[in-house]
């Protein structure tokens, strides 16, 4: 069944002007330690590269604010742009996978999260489900 469908748009240029600005702390605020790794991958191949990661981290926003709505409480506990990170699976699907205590709060009331995140010139985009896994 399900609980809760969130959706959020990301202004690339503005993930773009705040990492100029605040520069690699602002990635670490957005990333968890493995899309930090993947963020850094996409950073390292040049300009083309620097542009892939704005966007990289834009849709990260993107999906952890959609998944704040769609569990109904927004970016406060058990939800934080830490408690959950955006990978990608070997055919390049994007997954969610709950850290800290999100990942207690989905495994209690027996919930899991399907995100799909895309992005065009100027807009980043994110869709999340949640579902309950009970039936």
């Amino acid at each position: 069944m399900v609980v809760g469908i969130g959706t959020d748009t990301v202004v690339i240029r503005r993930v773009g002007q705040m990492m100029e600005r605040w520069g690699e702390r602002f990635a670490q605020r957005v990333l968890g330690p493995a899309e930090f790794q993947e963020y850094q991958r996409r950073k390292s191949r040049g300009v083309a590269g620097a542009d892939r990661a704005v966007r990289y981290v834009a849709k990260r926003f993107a999906a952890k604010e959609a998944i704040g709505k769609a569990l109904g409480v927004g970016l406060h506990h058990p939800m934080s742009l830490h408690s959950v990170e955006i990978l990608n699976d070997a055919r390049g699907a994007p997954h969610a996978v709950a850290r800290k205590a999100l990942q207690g709060y989905l495994q209690e009331r027996q919930y899991q999260i399907h995100v799909s995140i895309s992005d065009e010139v100027e807009h980043a985009q994110a869709l999340a489900i949640v579902q309950t896994t009970d039936r």
